[in-house]
């Protein structure tokens, strides 16, 4: 069961933690990660590049010539693709590409990124991330004391305000509750500063059984 140091705002060792072997010292399965990403980014696209087909654009129905004795090829519409004005053939319509990998490949995804950055030293445990006040330099000034000053993401309880305000306006940093991790996001940062409270949503998550209806 591996143990991490727990420090205060100051980088001040206050304690220490056991974590679950099963979320923090799981084998890192990096072909997980290429699932979980590509499947996240394909959820991200907008898809909605659409043009009109021949069905869809404005214009008589009605026969342009007869069929025969013009000397001319067969037509039977101005609305046809070979025409100025009509409709493209087989035009891009909106899709939706997103997908779902498994329940299982998703969550042993996220427990391999979470036991790699335990594994590397790159998972910092505080106390408490409670701020005095909504200050995004102080922000700054935190992380670099606690060593995070490079691409870090920043996790703590949902109701932090403080904290997600600091937060928001730095370009190295990004806050997310425990139930917003995700592998995209830890794999983009250096850093993984969490909150004690904010380890122990992470384990439950992880370990929590499916139930029916639950989406995770």
């Amino acid at each position: 069961m591996p143990t991490v140091d727990v420090y205060n705002l100051a980088h001040e060792k206050v304690g220490s933690l056991e974590l679950s072997d099963e979320v923090f010292a799981a084998e890192v399965k990096e072909h997980l990660f290429y699932e979980v990403v590509k499947a996240q980014l394909a959820s991200r696209r907008s898809g909605t590049a659409t043009a009109k087909e021949r069905a869809a654009v404005r214009g008589s129905s009605k026969k342009i010539y007869r069929q025969k004795g013009t000397g001319r090829a067969r037509h039977g519409s101005i609305r046809a693709p070979i025409f100025v004005g009509g409709g493209r053939a087989h035009p891009p319509q909106v899709k939706d590409w997103g997908y779902k990998p498994p329940r299982k490949v998703r969550i042993g995804a996220l427990k391999s990124a979470l036991s790699m950055f335990c594994k590397e030293g790159r998972l910092i445990v505080v106390e408490s991330l409670e701020l005095e006040e909504a200050k995004t330099k102080k922000m700054v000034d935190t992380l670099s004391t606690l060593q995070a000053d490079k691409k870090s993401l920043v996790v703590d309880i949902k109701a932090n305000d403080k904290l997600r305000l600091s937060v928001r306006n730095l370009q190295t940093a990004q806050f997310l509750p425990p139930e917003g991790v995700n592998v995209y996001d830890l794999l983009r940062h250096d850093h993984l500063v969490v909150s004690r409270d904010a380890v122990k949503a992470l384990e439950a998550r992880c370990l929590a059984k499916k139930t029916n209806g639950e989406a995770s």
